[in-house]
């Protein structure tokens, strides 16, 4: 007797939507922003907690319309990853599309607030950062589809989360944020590539034309591994520097976690086991930001 699996619960469906793994890619670099600012002596709790609401809102809202846009543009039929909302047959299609709305809409509200109470000029960075998202997959032609994806996520989950984090809670971007923010760019992009690594032949079928199916499984893997090469290369340039303590040198403490999912990722091309490592690179990026919360401020 064959055992069929078990349909997932609308509730299941709804929390695989979210892709929980990724959120680290909008919450470390508000924390890392958030060190450097007490660091420099200058940290504002509310706008932190402001910054963190836009970065979710963000996120959720990229996964959301990344799940909707996928689904429209047939990028799901041959999909080998965890179960999408639109596509699973149990949540609405039209449901997922409001939900990307509600969340970019909670990104924006939150995001004029910290605007009018820091600096109207934000406004812009937000119209950006909310423009880029909906186009990432959304839209006419859909940058996620041309390549450009690990483009949006170094500069608005990296450069512009850290930089402007510490921008509303300071009122200055220091270089040591800037610094950080390409960092922390560095490790959201891994995240992604490794996302687009498990995914290569399904998008390659679809005619989804990211980055890994343009330069191919191994390249795409050397991409992987130089990015958190170079990000833990970066508390070693701080410290030659003179930008930061010797204390940042704790990040290094992070290469531990972060040598496996690379091994994975060059090891096997089984979904399972790439969800695995991007769980794990996910996870270093988590860890590298609270190690340079640890480094910056003992």
């Amino acid at each position: 007797m064959v055992a069929t699996a078990r349909r997932p619960s609308a509730t299941q469906v709804w929390w695989s939507a979210v892709r929980p793994a990724t959120l680290a890619a909008s919450v470390a670099p508000v924390l890392a922003g958030t060190a450097i600012a007490v660091h420099d002596g200058g940290a504002h709790w509310a706008a932190g907690i402001g910054a963190l609401v836009v970065a979710v809102g963000i996120q959720l809202g990229v996964n959301f319309a990344n799940d909707y846009s996928d689904f429209v543009r047939g990028a799901d039929a041959n999909r080998v990853g965890p179960v999408r909302a639109a596509s699973s047959g149990i949540v609405e299609p039209r449901q997922v599309r409001w939900a990307a709305i509600a969340a970019f809409g909670v990104a924006g509200l939150a995001g004029l607030a910290l605007s009018l109470a820091v600096d109207v000029r934000l406004l812009v960075v937000g119209a950006a950062c909310l423009l880029a998202g909906w186009l990432y997959t959304g839209g006419p032609r859909p940058y996620g589809y041309l390549g450009l994806g690990e483009v949006f996520v170094f500069v608005f989950f990296g450069l512009i989360a850290t930089a402007g984090t510490v921008y509303v809670e300071t009122g200055r971007v220091t270089t040591l944020a800037v610094v950080m923010g390409c960092a922390m760019g560095l490790l959201a992009t891994a995240i992604l590539v490794l996302n687009n690594l498990r995914d290569i032949d399904s998008d390659a079928a679809a005619k989804k034309r990211t980055l890994a199916t343009r330069i191919g499984r191994e390249r795409t893997r050397t991409l992987l591994a130089m990015l958190l090469v170079a990000a833990f290369a970066v508390p070693i340039v701080l410290v030659i520097t003179n930008l930061a303590p010797l204390t940042v040198l704790i990040i290094e403490l992070g290469l531990p976690i972060a040598a496996p999912p690379v091994r994975t990722a060059f090891a096997t091309t089984q979904p399972g086991a790439l969800v695995g490592a991007l769980k794990r690179v996910a996870t270093v990026q988590l860890a590298y930001a609270l190690l340079l919360a640890v480094g910056l401020l003992v």
